[in-house]
């Protein structure tokens, strides 16, 4: 058992992970949550999916509802689920695929920051350019 204890640490799971094991685990829907948090189903549904981060208000009322620690949430650490009964050794094979795809996530993260930082050096390279000429 010993081999799964960091079943929900940051190297095995990502906070929506975590989001979504915590609130399956408190028998919610995601609407329900949603509702519960004032929030829409699309909004925690990206946080379920690592495609955005909640605010510290809503992290905190989260936890609450879920029963688990802000930190539990952010990084696996404090209080928290245990992990999962029926677990399984993964085969190394599976490992390697699942190790490709957060690798993949990690680097498909930073090419949408990137692609956010370009848009706005557009939008303003845009603006200005607009300005020249009306000046």
């Amino acid at each position: 058992m010993d081999d799964f204890k960091d079943w929900y640490g940051p190297e095995t799971a990502t906070f929506g992970d975590r989001l979504a094991a915590a609130r399956e685990t408190s028998e919610m829907t995601q609407a329900e949550l949603a509702r519960r948090l004032g929030v829409r189903v699309a909004t925690l549904r990206s946080w379920e999916n690592d495609l955005s981060e909640p605010r510290a208000n809503r992290l905190s009322m989260m936890a609450g509802l879920l029963n688990v620690s802000m930190m539990w949430l952010i990084n696996g650490q404090g209080e928290g689920l245990d992990a999962p009964m029926e677990e399984r050794t993964l085969p190394a094979s599976a490992s390697e695929v699942l190790n490709e795809m957060r690798e993949l996530r990690t680097d498909m993260m930073a090419r949408v920051e990137q692609m956010g930082r370009l848009e706005k050096k557009l939008r303003l390279a845009l603006r200005d350019g607009v300005d020249d000429r009306t000046a």
